[in-house]
């Protein structure tokens, strides 16, 4: 089984919050403690920075794993990989062909025109929240009627770079999560730009965990999405319009990727807002995502 880095609090403590600290999971059942095994990656960013040699004595520290720093998982909370506030959250729009056009059909397009550079946008650092936490009903509130979701791969930046050369992008990559983009659509469209509806409170769900780089190859895997059990989303990520080493290269250009970076790789078809009729986000909804190789991502909407 791949190796699963995971940030924890104590159990109880709020998801997202509390003295969090970066553990992996040994199993199913338990999580090793970084800092009482005597590591020094006390926090997830720590351990990004350390690049191989961090994960090569993580590894070691798995194999023999001290009784004293081995945790139930029953006892701690599962907070997002990287905890609030997080780094940058970097977006990449219009990324699959069939989600584009979808998207066009909405707005009465019938022949759809691909994107001929990645579109990027941004998501608010502090929307990032864990898996198991609550999506708000911001719908609810009377903020969005139109408040939908998207499935997304999420590259986990490792190694510092400018101007990355599209085959030189993996050595950059420490690794890979979830993340659901979660969106209000009507304010995406109101304000002529997509990081106001991008960007409300607890609309990045991330996680549950990190797998690193080195033990998947993210090219071509599942990635699927369901709301209350309904499959909403079925594609796979060799879809993309532009591939990694692409998003990586482009968003690059004259600009420092930094380690602890999150860049959200776009989201297939199957998007809410483009079914007939449109289907929104609303409270009691349950949404999981599922992509090949790293696990699901689960959250309420509350």
């Amino acid at each position: 089984m791949a190796l699963r880095l995971v940030t924890f609090a104590p159990h109880g403590a709020p998801l997202g919050g509390g003295p969090a600290r970066a553990g992996a999971l040994l199993n199913d059942g338990e999580v090793l403690d970084f800092a009482a095994a005597g590591l020094p990656y006390a926090e997830m960013t720590q351990v990004i920075e350390g690049g191989a040699e961090a994960l090569s004595a993580i590894r070691a520290a798995m194999a023999a794993p001290a009784a004293t720093a081995r945790l139930p998982l029953s006892e701690v909370t599962l907070c997002a990989p990287i905890p609030r506030p997080a780094r940058n959250v970097f977006c990449v729009g219009r990324n699959y062909m069939d989600h584009v056009a979808e998207g066009d059909r909405t707005r009465g397009i019938t022949n759809s025109e691909l994107p001929k550079f990645p579109q990027f946008f941004t998501k608010a650092p502090d929307t990032v929240i864990a898996h198991g936490a609550t999506i708000p009903d911001h719908g609810a509130t009377g903020i969005t009627k139109w408040l939908d979701y998207e499935a997304e791969l999420t590259i986990v930046v490792g190694t510092a770079g400018t101007n990355i050369a599209p085959e030189d992008a993996l050595k950059h990559i420490f690794g890979w999560t979830i993340a659901n983009d979660v969106t209000g659509r009507d304010l995406q469209r109101r304000y002529g730009q997509w990081f106001k509806g991008k960007s409300l409170d607890g609309s990045c769900p991330m996680g549950p965990w990190i797998i690193p780089a080195d033990e998947l190859d993210a090219s071509d895997i599942a990635i699927q999405l369901w709301v209350n059990d309904e499959m909403r989303q079925s594609s796979r990520t060799s879809k993309m319009i532009f591939d990694v080493g692409q998003i990586m290269h482009h968003l690059s250009l004259g600009f420092t990727l930094r380690p602890g970076d999150l860049i959200m790789t776009g989201t297939p078809e199957g998007v809410g807002y483009a079914m007939d009729p449109p289907q929104v986000l609303k409270t009691g909804d349950v949404v999981k995502i599922a992509v090949e190789g790293i696990g699901e991502l689960v959250n309420p909407v509350g």
